[in-house]
């Protein structure tokens, strides 16, 4: 029998729906698997779609489609290595969520997918049939156990396949990021060896799909848990694999293990991923955002500059009357500091147009939020303007803060295609300001440095819509606000919950009252970077018309 076997894991980045263009990267990475010497080349969960497909893998002629690209994928690859795949298959009327084992010229294995996740961004329930309970699929003559994904994360697959012979697990995945996610991950798979006592590979998929964005980390673990590599966090990459066969059965020969960067560093990973595949996948090559002078504008104006560069960003000041000279000063300093186009539109004429437009209609009535939002929704029909006339997608500037409890106005700051910072609360803005500007890495296409200058970052926010503004006018400070939605939302906790974590409960219930009555906005807001397991789309779907308070 063979004392070593050499897998080839293309930790890779598809397109949902470019079933050619990703056939044409497994392809790349079969010819690097084949001039390597390797016995298997791997690719991860749904590679031949792209994932997360949601309801596009239910039609027809596409999950034909993406089964025809693979027969055609194992014709190619019939001289050399086996290769596996993930993609749709369909058994008799039953569609499933498959690992396809291409060898010889043909489809010669198939493993089914058996626990579907329906549960935060997950719909497979909706989509795919359960895959019975199956054994391990052979490579020569080498037994591989590959649960897929969330079949990992149960421990009846991983040991069924020990007990019908598999020799080490190979676990495809299409496992998306939130905070502190490749702890979880590492935890079960820990799980899995200590069970089963073989080695385990963790293959996982890189790159942003709509919110959401995969971000790798590909390990493998020796019996008894220790690790054996890792691969790089966000980054394609390839990498070639030995297992060697010793008396007590297989073991991963040790490889390099990439450093983890800390959370902070993964959050803005994320976003500037996010945001350049997001632009990528669709086809934009430049942005717009209006630059308040704030702090969450500026921000995003970094993370566009690190994913797409400074000559494709364009910032725009739209001052008006109430506009503060630091924050006129703030703005322009930050566009210098990035090195982006810059552009000074006031709304004063526009605003005093729409005014007298309105006041046979508003005469007698006292000036309220109405004019505020006038100006609001002036900016973003001006910006709307400048990213049809000039091809540029307009990105939306609204932390999670202001996205929980409605602190935007829709059809003006909220005007946009994507929103990178929709899952970031304000308290966690102004660090990752401070992260930015003392860090720099070879991913970002933006200047090392002070990007956002302290004055930008230590202001009190304001949106600046009438004399001497400040969000805490309306909002509770946000330290305060900030822990009560993470109970709220993040936890799914109570105003019980809230007073016993010290917060007055008129105030929580205030909240509370505020993010059930802003549903309406977020249902018709931008997309915007998946950080935690309880952002704003897929992981939280609730009632627009909802009349439940917490009475607690």
């Amino acid at each position: 029998m063979a004392d070593r076997f050499r897998i080839t894991l293309a930790q890779l980045n598809p397109v949902v729906g470019d079933i050619e263009g990703n056939a044409a990267k497994a392809m790349e990475a079969w010819e690097q698997g084949r001039a390597a010497g390797a016995d298997l080349v791997a690719m991860p969960e749904m590679f031949i779609t792209g994932y997360n497909t949601q309801d596009l893998v239910m039609k027809p002629v596409f999950h034909r489609a993406a089964m025809a690209a693979v027969q055609n994928l194992a014709e190619a690859c019939a001289d050399g290595p086996a290769l596996a795949i993930g993609g749709p298959w369909v058994e008799g009327e039953r569609l499933y969520n498959a690992y396809l084992i291409l060898k010889g010229g043909q489809v010669a294995s198939k493993v089914l997918k058996h626990h579907l996740p329906n549960e935060t961004v997950f719909d497979e329930v909706r989509l795919y049939d359960a895959g019975p309970l199956g054994g391990p699929y052979a490579v020569g003559n080498t037994r591989i156990g590959s649960p897929i994904c969330e079949d990992g994360w149960h421990e009846d697959v991983a040991e069924t396949l020990a007990e019908t012979g598999a020799e080490f697990l190979l676990i495809p995945n299409g496992s998306p990021y939130f905070r502190n996610k490749y702890d979880v991950r590492l935890n079960h798979m820990v799980a899995r060896v200590v069970e089963t006592g073989l080695p385990l590979i963790y293959l996982n998929v890189v790159g942003g799909q709509d919110d959401q964005v995969f971000d790798g980390a590909t390990f493998g673990l020796n019996p008894g848990g220790e690790l054996a590599f890792r691969m790089p966090v966000f980054d394609e990459a390839v990498a070639h694999v030995d297992l060697e066969r010793g008396d007590d059965g297989w073991r991963i020969a040790p490889a390099e293990i990439v450093p983890q960067p800390d959370a902070w560093e993964q959050d803005y990973r994320a976003m500037v991923q996010s945001l350049r595949d997001y632009m990528g996948k669709t086809g934009f090559k430049k942005a717009v955002l209006g630059l308040s002078g704030g702090v969450d504008s500026a921000l995003v104006a970094a993370i566009a500059v690190d994913a797409i560069g400074a000559d494709n960003v364009r910032c725009v000041m739209l001052p008006s009357e109430y506009t503060s000279q630091g924050s006129l000063d703030d703005a322009e300093a930050v566009a210098k500091a990035l090195g982006v186009k810059y552009d000074f539109v006031p709304i004063s004429q526009g605003r005093a147009a729409v005014t007298e437009t309105l006041a046979p209609l508003f005469a007698g009535l006292d000036a309220d939020l109405t004019e505020e939002n006038v100006q609001s929704r002036l900016r973003g029909l001006l910006l709307m303007a400048i990213s049809n006339k000039f091809g540029e997608m307009l990105l939306t500037t609204g932390n999670k803060s202001e996205v929980a409890v409605g602190y935007a106005t829709i059809y003006g700051d909220m005007n946009g295609g994507y929103n990178p910072i929709k899952d970031l609360y304000k308290t966690r803005v102004f660090e990752t300001c401070r992260w930015r500007n003392a860090n720099h890495r070879d991913w970002m296409m933006g200047p090392a440095g002070e990007v956002i200058r302290p004055s930008v970052i230590d202001k009190p926010p304001s949106a600046e819509l009438r004399e001497d503004q400040k969000d805490s006018d309306s909002l509770p400070d946000y330290p305060v606000l900030d822990a009560i939605l993470d109970i709220l939302v993040d936890q799914d906790g109570s105003i019980a919950d809230c007073v016993a974590a010290g917060f007055d409960a008129d105030v929580a219930r205030r909240v509370e009252h505020l993010v059930y009555i802003s549903e309406y906005k977020r249902f018709q807001s931008a997309p915007g970077t998946r950080l935690t397991a309880r952002a704003f789309w897929l992981d939280r779907r609730y009632p627009i018309v909802n009349r439940w308070r917490d009475r607690g």
